[in-house]
């Protein structure tokens, strides 16, 4: 039997999005032992192998399991609001109830025969306090080492992703949205059904909470899900678009598009593939800022772009209408 959500009315009213950047230094580590996963990603692996070898990991990655296994759900906790800093995520892993970490670092010590009664086992499950410590000091490292500098462009993508999926729920209603999340998730009679996972006494059930959804750029193809109490029902899923993450070059407007915009407009348009901000569009055109600042305004004016404050930045992006002329729909 497939692991499967009963959302009742009160899930239906309180599911919702968030972006976890805990959660995504945690699923690329995961990354790096699930070759499964690496199709989209070969180049950032032979960056991060080489980095990792370096930077003293192991007492984190021994409680990151090959495929079937259990990760503490601690480790990368579903936030409580849609987009937490790291250090505010990072700040709650360290407040972490040591009962409840020493719980879960021995359900994921139990997947390996012989790991809870190895020495680093048992030096973490007799002191879980210290252990929590310890794994969020690893934590900051590889965070610091992997992710924090390319985190603006991953960022990007998720918002990206969520933006689109706001506008499928604000067109046709949740079952627009969840019927399109990922070929391994289902949704009929209000029952949220993943087929990538089995039954188990451990899993979480739908509880009036609803459940959180979060795109990732690092679980392709699967969905993550399995988190237990006292965490927020959640599913992790590929973020569209994550396949052009590592792409580092500016599309190019068509020359139609051009006659009709002008180019420098229609080029910002076009590079408009995850929200940005103007200085971000600047660097990337080569423009003054004011110039940039000028062009969103007429594009937004237009409604082919939307614009969302983000802490001291405001990102644009396009609307389905900017969607639409920019690929010719």
């Amino acid at each position: 039997m497939p692991l499967s959500f009963h959302l009742g009315t009160d899930d239906l009213t309180r599911c919702r999005f968030a972006i976890s950047p805990l959660c995504q230094i945690h699923e690329a580590l995961r990354l790096l032992r699930r070759p499964g996963r690496h199709g989209y990603h070969q180049g950032w692996l032979r960056r991060a192998h080489r980095t990792v070898a370096g930077l003293g990991l192991d007492p984190l990655l021994m409680f990151i399991p090959p495929p079937g296994g259990y990760t503490p759900d601690f480790l990368g906790a579903p936030p409580p609001e849609p987009y937490p800093s790291f250090e505010d995520e990072l700040a709650r892993m360290r407040a972490t109830d040591p009962v409840l970490a020493h719980a879960e670092m021995a359900r994921s010590l139990a997947c390996t025969p012989g790991l809870a009664e190895s020495p680093q086992g048992r030096a973490a499950l007799d002191d879980p306090a210290a252990a929590v410590r310890h794994l969020a000091d690893l934590t900051e490292r590889a965070w610091h080492a992997l992710l924090a500098a390319d985190w603006a462009r991953h960022r990007a993508v998720l918002e990206a992703d969520i933006a689109h999926r706001s506008r499928q729920a604000a067109d046709g209603g949740l079952d627009a949205l969840l019927t399109d999340l990922h070929p391994g998730i289902g949704w009929t009679d209000r029952t949220l059904t993943l087929s990538m996972y089995g039954e188990v006494a451990e899993a979480q059930r739908a509880d009036g909470r609803g459940v959180l959804l979060m795109p990732s750029v690092f679980v392709w193809p699967d969905v993550v899900s399995g988190f237990a109490r006292p965490w927020q029902p959640t599913v992790i899923y590929p973020a569209r678009g994550m396949g052009r993450l590592h792409d580092t070059g500016v599309p190019r407007p068509s020359q139609g598009l051009a006659r009709l915009l002008g180019h420098q407009r229609a080029a910002v348009l076009t590079g408009l593939t995850a929200p940005a901000s103007t200085t971000e569009l600047a660097a990337r055109h080569g423009l003054a800022p004011s110039t940039v600042s000028a062009h969103l305004s007429v594009l937004r004016e237009a409604g082919l772009l939307t614009s969302r404050r983000r802490g001291h930045f405001v990102l644009y992006g396009r609307t389905g209408l900017g969607d639409a002329v920019v690929n010719g729909g």
